[in-house]
């Protein structure tokens, strides 16, 4: 896999913690980054597949037994007893 270097600017706090997790985690900075970029964009992907699977089914609608034909009238359905 080809690798890029980059350049981050981060708070001091925030690295001081980073490089605490990730020696306790027997990691680098830069895996410990990676892991935690993959895991955000893989979640990211998954939510958008099962959006668009959603909205597909919805678009498709659900069949409900009546073949598209309700036999009950609306006033029928909303009668107060």
């Amino acid at each position: 896999m080809e690798r890029q270097n980059i350049t981050l600017a981060l708070p001091k706090s925030l690295l001081k913690k980073a490089k605490s997790v990730a020696a306790s985690e027997d990691k680098s900075i830069s895996q410990l980054l990676k892991e935690t970029l993959e895991k955000r964009l893989r979640t990211e992907t998954n939510f958008k597949s099962a959006k668009r699977r959603q909205l597909a089914l919805m678009k498709q609608g659900f069949d409900l037994g009546t073949k598209g034909h309700i036999k009950a009238t609306r006033e029928a359905l909303h009668e107060r007893r």
